[in-house]
């Protein structure tokens, strides 16, 4: 990968026709991995409460709430799916280290990063399907 210089850190260059590329100093790309990191973190938090939210919300029969809570998930479902079930996420952050170990682009333990999409794919379906019973009761 080729460094350029930049006045700034983060540097958002147009130079692969059209696709946006971050470049960043050699001397930062540690500090553009955190970055990276904690970014997918907090977003990877927003997406897990979501699933986790989505039975709770069912049970109070706040259904409005579920669909919403549903669409937020489904839509990251489907940036998943566009780039082959990898978040968009993960390529950014490889270019800033050797490692690939499973949680390399993100701050969970080693377990949660491998088995991420099993674990909350199967909670998303699962609240899905607890949603729809409690919206049939009603």
């Amino acid at each position: 990968m080729q460094y350029r210089r930049c006045a700034a850190a983060w540097a958002v260059c147009p130079e692969s026709l059209g696709e946006f590329s971050l470049h960043v100093k050699r001397a930062s790309a540690p500090a553009a991995l955190r970055a990276v990191k904690v970014v997918h973190t907090v977003a990877w938090a927003l997406f897990a409460g979501c699933i986790v939210a989505l039975p709770l919300v069912a049970w109070r029969r706040e259904f409005t709430v579920a669909a919403v809570l549903i669409a937020i998930v489904t839509a990251e479902v489907l940036v998943l799916l566009a780039n082959r079930l990898r978040c968009p996420l993960t390529d950014i952050a490889a270019r800033y280290t050797d490692d690939r170990r499973d949680n390399f682009d993100i701050y969970l333990p080693l377990w949660v990063a491998r088995y991420n999409k099993h674990i909350f794919g199967t909670l998303f379906v699962a609240g899905i399907l607890f949603t729809i019973v409690m919206w049939r009761e009603t």
